[in-house]
């Protein structure tokens, strides 16, 4: 009994100093991606004219035109404006956490938007428009892989992903193309065009760092295949297919349990494994399409809210 409880102790302590590393880390990547952001906006993408993806497009466009009235608004004013009716959305879509996260990142965003001095740092357009897409991408992807957004069009990004299962990065293509009309349109076919090379940079750069979409098969080799397949039921809702296996050099009968998984959940597939089997054998192989049922992210909320 006291050995339960100590044990019962040991594993709350472990969770809250997880829980606690997380915090942090969240907090780190929320300052870093909201000052990239900054930095590209202000030294890269407003002194070329050149228009940034979603709402910090759409901001752009707006002070701009202000701007050219006479009348001198920051672009992080309209940032923060455009994210209030977003982070209402996140927050019955996506989920509380993540639109929390979200939202704190767009508001520091806002903030050292208009606190970075805007000034010219390159007088070429086209490495501009590169290093402005490609830091944009940065700061946007590391908050997507860690399970938030930098809010905005990337919330309504995230909520599309779910629907259609089309990846993060196309989803900004598709719904920047009205920004890059829009840019045309109003200050000239060459903004326009270094846009273009500007959004997509951004859009490579998530696809590269954001890999939720992506699928893994998963072959784990272990001699307690009942114990690791209750810890992997107790983390994941995946099936999982039992293969008896004898190891050729231990001489000893195995067996091996493959899964396919979102990359989003290798960590807690290699934590389960580790902590029940620290000597578990575990091979990934990247999968290229897979039919059947396959549980999103949604579904799996639902199936957990239903268990519960």
């Amino acid at each position: 009994m006291k050995t339960t409880i100590l044990r019962k102790g040991r594993i709350m302590r472990i969770m809250l100093e997880k829980s606690r590393r997380e915090v942090g880390k969240h907090l780190l990547i929320m300052i870093g991606s909201a000052l990239i952001t900054a930095i590209a906006l202000n030294e890269f993408l407003v002194p070329g004219k050149i228009f940034s993806a979603g709402i910090n497009g759409v901001s752009q466009i707006i002070a701009t035109l202000l701007q050219m009235g006479g009348i001198h608004v920051s672009t992080g004013w309209f940032i923060l404006l455009f994210n209030i009716p977003i982070g209402l959305l996140g927050w019955f879509k996506v989920g509380r956490g993540f639109t929390v996260y979200s939202i704190m990142v767009a508001v520091l965003t806002s903030v050292l938007a208009i606190v970075v001095p805007v000034s010219n740092i390159s007088n070429n357009s086209l490495l501009a428009a590169l290093f402005g897409g490609i830091l944009t991408g940065v700061g946007v992807a590391y908050p997507l892989k860690n399970g938030f957004s930098t809010g905005g069009m990337d919330i309504v990004a995230v909520v599309l992903e779910k629907t259609t299962g089309r990846t993060i990065g196309t989803l900004m293509m598709i719904i920047n193309f009205g920004i890059v009309i829009v840019a045309g349109f109003l200050f000239g076919w060459e903004s326009a065009l270094y846009t273009i090379i500007s959004i997509y940079a951004m859009s490579r750069v998530v696809d590269s760092i954001h890999t939720r979409h992506q699928k893994l098969t998963a072959f784990i080799v272990t001699t307690q295949q009942d114990a690791v397949i209750a810890e992997l039921n107790q983390r994941l809702i995946r099936g999982i297919t039992v293969m008896p296996s004898f190891g050729a050099y231990t001489r000893k009968e195995s067996a091996v349990l493959m899964t396919v998984i979102s990359r989003y959940e290798l960590y807690e597939l290699e934590h389960a494994v580790k902590d029940v089997d620290p000597h578990a054998f575990v091979n990934l192989v990247n999968t290229v399409d897979i039919e059947g049922n396959f549980y999103d992210e949604t579904a799996q909320l639902k199936l957990r809210q239903h268990q519960k």
